[in-house]
């Protein structure tokens, strides 16, 4: 498309996607697929992700990332891979009363835990293929607390701990590992869920770019952390949020 970057190094390239069925994710696939990536996209939700393999020849495999026995049987079958997108989330929200401590820990699971257990599951591929690129979707909403995410901006703010435990370990294994930090992305999703058309204008207002951060922009990110054009970046967190106050 237009405008949009091309790297060489993704051609052919084994990449796995989580939550990669709509939203940021499908985006994420799309942009790995027209650079000639074998993408494999792991998710929850048969219906769309069948949809999205019919659509761009991607792999699918049905899963519920918060089984763990359930995600390492999918990443055993995707085989090995040298890129893994950390994008499957979930940001329910909840009044602070209304945590329960299985609440929290759902929340952990779908947010934070996976991320860890997906890294595992595929570092023995990218040992042998002499390295690899992982990438960790965090959010701003760890550092702006908005109300209602507690548990998910907690979670989040673990996936930027993580991302740099990860880095610091792996970078011998030539494993770079970094986090892109997405801003206020209104999907489908958060307008039929949270948003309406006015507290997304407030939202973008707040920008220091006032305008709209969309699912592309994400993408672009990933694509480029995934490349060997990010070769020496590692252990970053990358804001993508339009300059959010």
């Amino acid at each position: 498309m237009n405008g949009e970057a091309v790297y060489p190094s993704l051609d052919g390239r084994r990449v796995l996607v989580t939550g990669g069925a709509s939203g940021i994710g499908a985006e994420i696939v799309r942009g790995f697929a027209r650079n000639g990536a074998r993408v494999a996209v792991v998710d929850l939700d048969r219906a769309a992700g069948e949809a999205l393999a019919e659509e761009l020849g991607v792999r699918f495999l049905a899963c519920d990332l918060t089984d763990v026995g359930a995600l390492r049987a999918a990443a055993a079958e995707a085989g090995p891979v040298t890129v893994l997108i950390n994008n499957a989330a979930d940001d329910q929200r909840y009044a602070i009363e209304e945590i329960t401590p299985e609440l929290w820990d759902a929340a952990q699971a779908v947010n934070l835990r996976h991320q860890f257990f997906m890294a595992q599951a595929v570092l023995a591929g990218m040992r042998a293929a002499g390295g690899g690129s992982i990438v960790n979707l965090s959010s701003v909403a760890w550092r702006r607390g908005p109300a209602g995410l507690l548990a998910y901006g907690t979670a989040k703010a673990g996936v930027i701990g993580l991302t740099n435990a990860l880095a610091t370990q792996l970078g011998a294994d030539r494993i770079r590992v970094n986090a892109i930090a997405p801003g206020a992305v209104m999907t489908p999703r958060q307008m039929r869920l949270w948003h309406t058309p006015e507290s997304r204008d407030r939202l973008v207002s707040s920008q220091a770019i006032p305008v709209d951060v969309t699912e592309r922009d994400i993408a672009a990110a990933a694509l480029f952390l995934a490349a060997d054009d990010s070769r020496m970046i590692t252990r970053q967190v990358l804001y993508v949020d339009g300059g959010l106050r």
